[in-house]
C-alpha cells in the first residue's frame, strides 16, 4: 500500500498512507522518520506546533543521505493558529526547521487564531487560563494569505485541517484555490460523512488522523472491526487503517517503533461485506448518539462539528 497513491486537484499525487508525528516524543522523531521512509513510506505528516520539525527534518536529511529521493517523499506540514495572520512566516519557520525548500502542502491547522503578540508563540493564554483567541479573525482571511504561497514555489498545494462542513462552505464561497486537502480526525467511530461527502462533491482530498481512536480505545475491540480482522487474519489495526483506503482516503497513523511502522504498512483490500459491516457501525453509534471525537483541543471554539461527543 505504499506505493497506492490519490490524485489531488491540483494534479499532484498522494500517496494512501504517511507516517504521522503528532505526540512522537522527543529524541524518537528523527529514527522513526528515517526508518519509515528507507522503509517504503512516502509520506511524512508534519506540524509546526508539534514542536518536533527540527527532528522531521534530520529524519528526511538521514533518509536523503541513505538515498531517497526528495521528490519521492510527499511532505505535509501545518501553519499554527498563532500564525494565521502571518502565515508565509509560519511556512518559513517550518521550512528552516524540516531543512527543505518546499513543502508538498501546507495546510490550515484550525480555523482560529490565536493572539500573534500574546504570551506565548504556540499557546498564549489569558489570565483565567483559557486559550488566548482573537475572535473577530475571520479564517477566509487566513485563506487568501494561503493562496498567495503557491506562487512562490515554497509549497506545490494548499489545504485544511479541521473544517467542518460549515466553515468549508464559507472558506469555498470565497476562495480562488480550492483546498486540496481537508485533514480531519476520521474513523469508523466518527465517520464525519456529511464533510467527507462534502469534500468528495468538491475534489478535496481527504486525509485521516487518529485513524485507530486512542490507546486504549473501545474501536480496537468493535465487534464489526474484530470480526473483519479474523475473516482476514490481520490486526484490528490493519481493518481500521484499510478502512480509509477504501473510502479514497490518505490515512496516518503514527508509531515511532520500528515493528509498528512496519505493521502499519500491511493494509488490505476490504470487500463490499467488509465495508457494510462498519458503515452499519457507524449508522448504528449515529442512530444511538455514540459517535466519539478523540481529538477536541481546549479552545472553547464552536467549529460546526454536528457530532461532537
Amino acid at each position: 500500500m505504499t506505493d497506492k497513491t490519490f490524485t489531488l486537484n491540483t494534479g499532484q499525487r498522494i500517496p494512501a498512507l504517511g507516517l504521522g508525528t503528532w505526540q512522537s516524543a522527543p529524541g524518537e522523531v528523527k529514527a522513526a522518520v528515517s526508518y519509515a521512509l528507507q522503509s517504503g513510506y512516502k509520506l511524512v505528516d508534519g506540524a509546526y506546533c508539534y514542536a518536533n520539525e527540527d527532528e522531521v527534518g534530520a529524519g528526511l536529511k538521514e533518509a536523503f543521505d541513505a538515498g531517497v529521493k526528495r521528490e519521492d517523499v510527499f511532505v505535509v506540514t501545518k501553519v499554527w493558529n498563532t500564525y494565521n495572520t502571518r502565515v508565509e512566516l509560519g511556512l518559513d519557520k517550518s521550512l528552516k526547521a524540516l531543512g527543505l525548500e518546499y513543502v508538498d502542502l501546507f495546510l490550515v491547522h484550525w480555523p482560529i487564531l490565536m493572539n500573534p503578540e500574546g504570551n506565548d508563540d504556540k499557546f498564549p493564554k489569558l489570565p483565567d487560563g483559557s486559550r488566548d483567541i482573537i475572535r473577530t479573525h475571520n479564517h477566509v482571511d487566513t485563506w487568501k494569505m494561503m493562496e498567495k504561497l503557491v506562487a512562490t514555489g515554497k509549497t506545490k498545494a494548499i489545504g485544511v485541517c479541521n473544517y467542518s462542513k460549515r466553515y468549508l462552505e464559507q472558506l469555498l464561497a470565497e476562495a480562488t484555490i480550492v483546498p486540496a486537502v481537508n485533514q480531519i480526525e476520521n474513523h469508523p467511530a466518527l465517520p464525519q460523512q456529511e464533510i467527507v461527502d462534502l469534500c468528495k462533491e468538491k475534489g478535496i482530498h481527504v486525509m485521516a488522523y487518529s485513524p485507530l481512536g486512542s490507546t486504549g480505545g473501545p474501536l480496537m475491540k468493535a465487534e464489526p472491526v474484530v470480526k473483519i480482522a479474523e475473516k482476514h487474519g490481520v490486526s484490528p489495526s490493519t481493518v481500521l487503517l484499510s478502512y480509509h483506503i477504501s473510502r479514497g482516503s490518505t490515512v496516518l497513523p503514527k508509531s515511532v517503533t520500528p515493528e509498528r511502522i512496519k505493521q502499519n504498512m500491511v493494509l488490505i483490500d476490504l470487500d463490499t461485506e467488509d465495508q457494510k459491516l462498519l458503515q452499519d457501525y457507524s449508522d448504528q453509534l449515529t442512530k444511538e448518539g455514540k459517535l466519539q471525537r478523540f481529538v477536541y483541543p481546549p479552545f472553547n471554539v464552536d467549529f460546526g462539528f454536528p457530532d461532537k461527543s
